[in-house]
């Protein structure tokens, strides 16, 4: 089978391209070229990008890797794609008072359509990442489930693939363990072996989100108010804040309850952040848009387990797909068992059967008690 291995530059990539190799696969390597000027990451005191990935030496790290390798290596430029797809969609979705992940938005819209699209048109069958999860095939075709390794599951930021997406897909880190790939690496001389892994938002690699919104929405001064609509407060951008939040708001002032407050609801139009008790986040249902199911779309309800962040707790749900409009034409409709707390509209909701993903969605809303 013809690969094509995308090589971030980092340790997992790395092992996933060489173990893709010795199953007897025609490897090819490729590097995405992703930071243009408008996604360089530097921030508004010129902060250069250190810790997140697709940067220069990243690049170059990625060519070493395809050399110990023997494989073919490319790099492929998609700055200008990522830049319409992620960051602005990034951009316009913090605008709109919700909370966006980008990860999940690259592998959409990047990785396994843009790239695994130009990977089939030039005779590719498959695309390689070092991504940790599994794939499982059966008599129903290819199901995507969570990954050996917990703390490093990332079923959840692929849980927006199809099912004819999953076909075309290999995740060989699947069923190991970070250190195991780890020690795999040295073994093949893989100088990326010890390289710390990515994190923060790839483009904001100082990990300063709120500089990097501010350096390109500006101030927008509004109040932070309580449930009742009192004002308790100022701010400088509602884009800075998001629900669940606790830390940043700076208000003096204790919820009548005694405990701090946490942002309840974020309303750009009006530049209002409401904020108020730990009790007042739960959650106990959600609508959401942008559904897609990993298989055959189901009949009716399902009884599932849901999570609605990378690493979150995944709960026992209720799903049910429900009529939408011409602009939403699929939604989804997911009543939890068990209150969740700081629940964003923006953040995908997940779903599984067991550890196997049944579908995906975009929160549109929330519901409390």
């Amino acid at each position: 089978m013809k690969v094509l291995a995308a090589l971030s530059g980092g340790v997992d990539s790395a092992v996933a391209a060489a173990r893709a190799r010795d199953a007897g696969h025609e490897v090819t390597g490729v590097h995405l070229a992703l930071a243009g000027p408008a996604t360089s990451g530097a921030g508004p005191r010129g902060t250069a990008r250190a810790r997140g990935c697709c940067s220069p030496a990243d690049a170059r790290d990625a060519r070493r890797v395809a050399d110990v390798l023997d494989i073919p290596f490319y790099v492929w430029d998609f700055a200008e794609r990522f830049r319409e797809d992620v960051v602005e969609d990034f951009l316009a979705e913090y605008a709109a008072g919700r909370t966006p992940n980008p990860c999940l938005r690259c592998n959409e819209r990047i990785k396994f359509a843009a790239v695994a699209d130009r990977a089939s048109a030039l005779g590719f069958d498959a695309v390689c990442t070092g991504h940790y999860a599994r794939l499982v095939t059966s008599a129903d075709g290819v199901a995507l489930h969570r990954a050996v390794d917990p703390a490093k599951d990332q079923s959840y930021v692929l849980g927006v693939l199809t099912g004819e997406q999953l076909t075309r897909c290999l995740f060989p880190l699947g069923e190991s363990r970070k250190l195991e790939v780890r020690a795999e690496a040295r073994e093949r001389g893989l100088l990326v072996a010890g390289k710390p892994d990515s994190h923060d938002v790839c483009f904001i690699p100082d990990g300063d989100t709120d500089g990097w919104l501010r350096a390109r929405l500006g101030t927008a001064p509004g109040p932070v108010v309580d449930r009742g609509g009192r004002v308790l407060g100022t701010h400088q951008g509602a884009y800075a804040f998001t629900v669940g939040q606790r830390r940043g708001l700076r208000l003096g002032v204790p919820d009548p309850d005694g405990g701090p407050r946490y942002v309840l609801q974020v309303s750009p139009a009006t530049a209002t952040v409401t904020v108020g008790s730990a009790g007042d986040l739960e959650v106990v249902a959600l609508d959401a848009d942008h559904l897609r199911w990993a298989g055959p779309a189901p009949a009716g309800p399902v009884e599932c387990l849901a999570q609605v962040r990378a690493h979150g707790e995944a709960v026992a749900a209720r799903a049910e797909p429900v009529a939408g409009g011409p602009t939403y034409p699929g939604r989804l409709r997911v009543v939890l068992h068990r209150a969740l707390r700081g629940v964003a509209p923006g953040q995908a909701v997940v779903l599984y059967d067991a550890d196997r993903v049944v579908g995906s969605a975009t929160i549109v809303s929330t519901a409390g008690q």
